[in-house]
C-alpha cells in the first residue's frame, strides 16, 4: 500500500461517519472547544471527546490549548495538501512522445 494510500485510508475513517462529519462540518464555521461542539451537535461531550480523539489520529482535527480551553479546529493545510496530491495521482498521464 503506497503512502498515498495509507492516508486517504486514515481520511475516509476520520469522516466515515456521521457524527466526525457532523463534527468536521461544525468546525468549518471556526475553532470549538468539546463544549461547543457537544451543542452543536447534539452529541455528549464523551462522545465528541472520542470522536476528536480519531480525527486528530487522521490529522484532520488539530488542538490547540488555551489556558484551561483546548480549542479544535480543522487541519485546513493537510487536508489541502492530501487532496493535491491525490488530484495529481489520478490527473491522466501524458503520454510522451517516441523518438523514432
Amino acid at each position: 500500500m503506497t503512502d498515498l494510500c495509507k492516508e486517504m485510508e486514515k481520511f475516509g475513517k476520520g469522516i466515515g461517519s456521521v457524527p466526525r462529519y457532523r463534527i468536521v462540518e461544525a468546525l468549518f464555521s471556526g475553532h470549538k472547544t468539546v463544549s461547543e461542539l457537544a451543542r452543536k451537535t447534539k452529541l455528549s461531550q464523551p462522545l465528541v471527546s472520542q470522536h476528536l480523539r480519531v480525527l486528530r489520529e487522521t490529522g484532520l482535527v488539530q488542538d490547540e490549548r488555551q489556558g484551561q480551553e483546548v480549542r479544535y479546529t480543522l487541519n485546513v493545510e493537510h487536508t489541502i495538501h492530501l487532496l493535491k496530491r491525490l488530484a495529481e495521482e489520478i490527473r491522466p498521464k501524458k503520454k510522451r512522445k517516441s523518438s523514432a
